[in-house]
């Protein structure tokens, strides 16, 4: 059942034409149990009553007004035919595109619509003349019922869409996270590599002309540079294997982070989707710096909103502004101040990081509190980086 409930819940015209088909059953009964001829008309209007029903949530507004016109149809032809009793069961769906409207478009909408119920109750009330007050409580305990469902499910809805982005911002966080561990280490096995070569190379160098220059005239020197030759080489060789066999598994490009102004509206779109409001101003050509320049900008926006979003309090929000120059890639990201404590109760390793990050590529990077309260990450990125 969990299953089928799945996939009915991914086609909702599926589950929406089930439920237009019961409302137009209730029309049939209601027929059948008054079966004269000029009942026939009444049932082609019942089925166009539950006929909107199919698209209420894929067309709302639409669906609701053409349910509410057959109503007031319905309504004109009881008094032009003096017929009280022609009744609608399908007009149930009057209280079903409530719902709709309510939890699907917004309050403003709802409240609209629900006027125009009232009005088509009043003129229906006017035409039977026949259980005014009953018809009323009914009617008013069905609407209010809709809205009452409306919102809560609406809340419900709102925290789950809510609660499965900040999970897909961790999740993303937690990888990309990751990869951050795998590109340091990388980092710190190709510096051992270099090292491992530099030195060996240099000896074996050095080694080699002293052994050219002595082997004439002192050939027991030159054997022992030979031999020290065919050590370092050795022991060179046997720490480059143990290195190189660290990076035999490869990376797909796929999976590394997405620089550029691309990567940067990913974060903002995730933040934005787990509750931050946040406002992205980009100038300059961005998309054509150096990787690691690139990598440098997406991870501290990443970590400046994630900040952000856990420490600025209640609706919490922020402004990302990236600007190149000529020279350098200028960066600020500041909050809307809204809590006194922000980043007072972090473990401080996030701005340890970025400061890490920011002085690997020769950048300056300026975080505190402002004048107004709020919290400003500033920093400057060198666009050429020179050991």
């Amino acid at each position: 059942m969990r299953r089928f409930s799945l996939w009915l819940r991914g086609k909702p015209m599926i589950a929406d034409s089930a439920l237009s088909l019961v409302f137009f059953a209730l029309e049939v009964v209601t027929f059948v149990s008054s079966p004269r001829e000029e009942r026939w008309p009444q049932l082609v209007v019942g089925f166009l009553i539950c006929l909107p029903v199919v698209w209420r949530r894929k067309y709302p507004r639409v669906s609701a007004a053409s349910i509410l016109s057959m109503s007031y149809f319905a309504t004109l032809m009881m008094w032009a035919t003096g017929d009280p009793a022609a009744e609608h069961p399908g007009l149930l769906a009057l209280g079903v595109s409530l719902y709709t409207l309510v939890a699907y478009v917004d309050r403003r909408t709802g409240a609209i619509f629900a006027c125009f119920l009232a009005l088509d109750m009043t003129l229906s009330l006017l035409v039977i003349r026949e259980d005014v007050i009953l018809t009323i409580i009914i009617a008013t305990l069905l609407y209010a019922l809709a809205w009452i469902t409306a919102e809560f499910l609406s809340a419900r809805r709102a925290y789950d869409e809510e609660v499965a982005a900040r999970l897909e911002v961790a999740e993303y966080e937690r990888d990309r996270r990751a990869e951050d561990a795998v590109a340091t280490e990388r980092t710190r096995i190709a510096r051992e590599l270099h090292d491992v070569v530099a030195h060996a190379v240099s000896v074996m160098i050095v080694q080699a002309d002293g052994a050219s220059y002595a082997v004439d005239s002192n050939p027991a020197l030159a054997k022992k540079a030979l031999g020290n030759i065919s050590s370092t080489g050795r022991d060179a060789l046997a720490e480059l294997r143990r290195t190189v066999s660290l990076l035999r598994t490869e990376v797909s490009s796929d999976a590394m982070p997405q620089h550029g102004t691309a990567g940067i509206a990913k974060v903002v779109e995730m933040m934005r989707a787990a509750g931050l409001g946040v406002r992205l101003e980009l100038t300059g050509e961005l998309d054509d710096v150096s990787p690691s320049v690139s990598l440098g900008i997406h991870r501290l926006v990443q970590e400046s909103l994630t900040n952000v979003l856990r420490h600025a309090g209640a609706n919490p929000k922020a402004r990302v502004t990236v600007r190149r120059t000529e020279t350098a890639v200028l960066l600020e990201v500041v909050d809307n101040g809204t809590s006194s404590s922000t980043f007072a109760h972090g473990s401080g390793n996030g701005l340890v990081g970025m400061r890490e990050r920011v002085a690997v590529l020769h950048g300056t990077l300026e975080t505190g509190r402002r004048p107004d309260g709020s919290w400003r990450v500033y920093a400057e990125l060198p666009l050429e980086i020179h050991d």
